[in-house]
C-alpha cells in the first residue's frame, strides 16, 4: 500500500495553486461581488430576454 501512495504524492507540485488551497468567496469585494453574483443575474436575464424575442419573431 505504501508503494503506491509515495509515488502518487511525488506528483502532487509544491508551488502550484490545488484546488483545496482556494478559500470561500469574499463578498465585501467588488470583483467577488460582481463576478459570483451580479453576473450571473445579468445574464439569466438576458438568457430570458432572448428567448422571449426569439419566440416573438416566430410568431
Amino acid at each position: 500500500m505504501q508503494n503506491i501512495i509515495f509515488p502518487l504524492l511525488l506528483q502532487i507540485p509544491t508551488n502550484a495553486p490545488n484546488p483545496g488551497d482556494s478559500g470561500t468567496v469574499d463578498l465585501s469585494e467588488p470583483f467577488d461581488l460582481i463576478v459570483f453574483i451580479i453576473l450571473p443575474i445579468v445574464f439569466v436575464i438576458l438568457y430570458f430576454i432572448w428567448k422571449r424575442n426569439k419566440k416573438r419573431d416566430r410568431e
